[in-house]
């Protein structure tokens, strides 16, 4: 038997369901020589601003127990540069490319990034990164949607619907709205991207951390805090995919700390439809392309005909 892989994401089709996570692949060119891209379900781009980005001062970048904390800060060369640059690579790979987007003034921002974006042929799909806290002073169409500027978007249920409407009405691409770890109840957040027009929602991304040097008492993030991933976080993202697959009726994707195909497999029995890796990339650059294996060889030995069949079969 030869088990089905292939899923669909609003008119996104993909042959199978591994991606790579946003910022955590660069812009694909950057892992060619260690795997064949045209293997993957799909890629995600490193996310993307208006303007070009610096990112945060250094040190960005730590070690933790069981993965990693990183504050980069959105560094990219903003959205001409990539459209020149990066998007030329991206669009000879035969992959579907998902364009992941983010503002750093105001909900404006994600509107220009996302009309700009629809006219591309070659992009696949959009990611709405509204769980970066680089994003302030929300505004869409000068009506204040998010006051508090410490919140990120997806903290707030009414800013969530707001801010995936209003880009629902300017592109017509497959939207996926990507949410944030550090909430009370993540199943009210991704409702409302459901019902705001979103054909799909990824999480978690990463969990908020700090760690300290004892040595100097300093931070080891200059930013001080920062985004906590790996397989630290894995129990908590399977835990938030299988509570907000009883609530929404559009697909997930499932990501947090999935270093191999057992841990990519706990994501699907949970609820996700599709899986996206991250921080194992650093470590091992092919981790993809073994998962994809690795899921066919689970599918054959236990009688699965078709991966669909394995979305929220938890057995409870």
């Amino acid at each position: 038997m030869q088990p089905k892989l292939a899923i669909n994401i609003g008119r996104l089709k993909l042959k199978n369901p591994v991606m790579v996570a946003s910022g955590t692949f660069g812009y694909a060119e950057e892992f060619k020589d260690f795997i064949d891209l045209k293997q993957l379900g799909a890629i995600v781009t490193k996310t993307i601003t208006l303007a070009p980005r610096k990112g945060n001062p250094p040190p960005r970048t730590c070690e933790a127990p069981a993965g990693m904390l990183n504050s980069i800060g959105l560094e990219n060369p903003g959205l001409d540069v990539f459209l020149e640059e990066k998007m030329g690579y991206l669009n000879n790979l035969g992959v579907p490319i998902i364009v992941s987007i983010a503002s750093e003034c105001g909900a404006e921002e994600f509107l220009i990034l996302a009309k700009r974006l629809d006219r591309v042929k070659d992009v696949a799909a959009i990611e709405l990164n509204i769980s970066c806290p680089n994003i302030k002073g929300l505004r869409v169409k000068g009506k204040v949607i998010r006051e508090n500027a410490e919140r990120l978007i997806s903290q707030d249920a009414k800013a969530t619907y707001q801010l995936v409407k209003a880009v629902r009405r300017v592109t017509g691409k497959t939207l996926i709205t990507k949410l944030s770890p550090n909430v009370t109840d993540i199943s009210e957040i991704a409702l409302a991207a459901e019902a705001a027009g979103s054909d799909c929602v990824a999480l978690i991304n990463t969990l908020i951390g700090m760690s300290v040097d004892t040595k100097t008492r300093r931070p080891k993030i200059a930013a001080v805090t920062a985004g906590l991933s790996g397989p630290a976080i894995r129990p908590v993202a399977v835990r938030m995919c299988w509570e907000v697959y009883q609530k929404i009726k559009i697909p997930i994707i499932g990501m947090g700390g999935i270093m191999d195909t057992s841990s990519a497999l706990e994501f699907f029995i949970a609820g996700s439809s599709a899986i996206s890796v991250g921080t194992a990339n650093f470590i091992n650059p092919r981790a993809t392309i073994e998962i994809i294996g690795g899921i066919k060889e689970y599918l054959r030995k236990e009688n699965i005909p078709d991966i669909k069949k394995l979305t929220g079969s938890i057995k409870l």
